[in-house]
């Protein structure tokens, strides 16, 4: 399974919408899970993602900015500083981007792959990745920080891309 690409299930399927359920501890199937998971990260030129986006309801994330693959298992925020606002996409809201205000540094706890403790402290772009990445084991995709009117041109957009899938189906 080491570099298998999953399908990105997109906003309207179910599990995004589900809360991920924490690990005991990253088996092997769950580090070849991990493996995949950066495939179809990569794949598609993203710089996140999350287990529920594969359809996965797992609290695994994987991470790249450019600057290493982090992952990560059972993340979460011990401690948030100031603020910053960026135009957000998400490979599970395609053609759509969302301006999110988060936390402008984190500090996040988890488990590597070995099951290995971690404590990362990370700010600007990396913090709200890891914030967008976390947001989606809970249930929350960027849509929810959007107004009517965006969330109203996201729904339309996505509309036409089930319909442009259908007829490349064919």
């Amino acid at each position: 399974m080491l570099g298998t690409r999953s399908k990105i299930n997109i906003l309207g399927d179910p599990i995004l919408r589900k809360k991920a359920k924490p690990l005991q501890e990253v088996t092997a199937e769950y580090r070849k899970l991990l493996s995949s998971m950066a495939a179809s990260m990569y794949e598609h030129s993203g710089i996140g993602l999350a287990a529920p986006q594969i359809g996965v309801g797992a609290r695994l994330i994987v991470v790249d900015i450019g600057e290493g693959l982090y992952k990560l298992a059972n993340p979460k925020i011990v401690k948030r500083q100031g603020v910053q606002s960026i135009q957000e996409g998400c490979l599970s809201v395609p053609g759509a981007c969302v301006k999110v205000r988060r936390s402008r540094r984190v500090w996040i706890e988890a488990m590597d792959e070995n099951n290995r403790p971690l404590k990362i402290e990370a700010k600007d772009l990396f913090a709200c990745v890891l914030q967008h990445e976390i947001d989606h084991l809970e249930g929350k995709l960027i849509v929810d920080y959007a107004s009517l009117l965006e969330k109203l041109k996201i729904r339309r957009k996505l509309k036409e891309l089930r319909k442009e899938a259908r007829i490349r189906k064919l």
